[in-house]
């Protein structure tokens, strides 16, 4: 069979509307959860969908068709989509996801919990230069930017990810980088969390653990209440009305404010903006609209997906070994400050093991591993994933700063 282009001249990809592109990235999102949901493969516990929805677009726009010299989805009027998704969408699911954030409720709960997530935290941003440092001749002079990304996914979830890698203006070799170690640390780290729990007994007569701390942690939890109320469409307006209205703040007041290139731009602005106006409605009735967290999750996988449309397997293949090892030995500096979090605060393996997972896994795992460690925590669990939505911007582009100095 003769191939249906036969010139550089006529070739197009398969698919050239920027309808029809969105319409393939929001299928590829909505496919594998739907296939998550109704095959219940166990693969999925190791191989999160977040992965098959970025590795599929890349397949699509950089591996050609039987018979076609093209791939499916590379073609400029693409980039129309791509930019409306990095000046709209990106924003809107950031604001989304911040109205959940409840931080005096975490606090309450967790105490002292809180406060190893946040050691957590801390060895993901000082780790972060010591990691890149010993990697670093082994990866592209902007693979700062990389480091920069994950810290924002490990910090706060994918959607931090997101933002930080269009703050940062990370190319989207280097946001595959980080979406492989990503991955790669946590079906290796994941497995650990839970299988801590077998130390309690141990962990916590060394460490000098109150038991009574513990039911006392147990009961507040149980008193916690997340439940929002039934979706209207009234409520879909007013977090839509929240979104624009927001983003286009955002955007505005960012196009006049100070730049301190590379790491302090426009887009740097308006991500920052943007965080502190989702935690500031956090704190008003606003934070009661139901629906917030869903929409905004479903938005960050289309975004994902766009991310690996745009993606150059090519450019991040060969550092892609040397990347992954660096977040094995970030991973290990973020694990012994937990531990020494928890050594010195006297706090349980249980609440070290969540506070863990709230940064490494998010929303995603922290409630996952909470379930496995101690059920009555797991609603907790959700709100200090939720922390971390609010700290991550911040913490990641100061994680990319302290790299780039290396």
């Amino acid at each position: 069979m003769t191939n249906p282009i036969s010139t550089a001249e006529t070739a197009t990809s398969l698919v050239t509307s920027p309808l029809g592109t969105l319409a393939i990235l929001t299928g590829v999102a909505a496919f594998f959860f739907m296939l998550e949901k109704r095959t219940a493969w166990k693969l999925f516990e190791f191989f999160p969908p977040l992965l098959f929805i970025y590795a599929l677009p890349v397949v699509l726009s950089n591996v050609s068709l039987p018979y076609y010299e093209l791939p499916v989805i590379t073609n400029d009027s693409h980039f129309v989509v791509y930019q409306w998704m990095r000046s709209t969408v990106l924003p809107m699911f950031l604001l989304l996801m911040l109205l959940d954030v409840d931080v005096v409720a975490a606090v309450r709960v967790m105490g002292r919990g809180v406060v190893v997530m946040f050691c957590g935290t801390a060895g993901i941003v000082f780790g972060a230069p010591i990691a890149y440092m010993l990697v670093k001749n082994h990866l592209s002079p902007d693979a700062w930017k990389a480091f920069g990304t994950l810290a924002g996914s490990w910090i706060g979830g994918t959607g931090n990810m997101a933002a930080v890698s269009d703050a940062l203006d990370t190319s989207p070799a280097d946001f595959g980088l980080a979406v492989v170690a990503d991955n790669a640390v946590y079906i290796v780290w994941l497995p650990l969390l839970l299988t801590s729990k077998k130390l309690a007994p141990w962990f916590n007569r060394v460490v000098g653990v109150n038991p009574k701390r513990i039911e006392m942690l147990e009961q507040s939890a149980a008193d916690l209440t997340l439940d929002k109320g039934k979706l209207d469409m009234r409520h879909v307006l007013y977090l839509l009305f929240l979104g624009f209205a927001c983003t286009w703040a955002s955007s505005s007041l960012a196009s006049v404010l100070p730049r301190i290139e590379p790491i302090v731009s426009e887009k740097t602005w308006s991500i920052l903006l943007i965080t502190i106006m989702g935690i500031g409605l956090s704190m008003t009735p606003a934070k009661r609209i139901p629906g917030s967290h869903q929409i905004a999750v479903a938005l960050v996988f289309i975004y994902v997906a766009m991310m690996g449309a745009k993606a150059d397997i090519a450019g991040a293949a060969g550092q892609a070994p040397w990347f992954v090892l660096g977040a094995f030995i970030w991973i290990a500096i973020h694990g012994l400050c937990c531990l020494v979090g928890a050594w010195v605060l006297k706090v349980d393996i249980h609440c070290m093991a969540i506070a863990s997972a709230a940064n490494i896994g998010g929303i995603a795992s922290a409630p996952i591993v909470a379930a496995y460690h101690n059920d009555k925590l797991v609603p907790v669990s959700i709100l200090m994933a939720l922390i971390g939505y609010a700290v991550g911007n911040f913490a990641a582009l100061l994680a990319a700063a302290l790299c780039r100095m290396v």
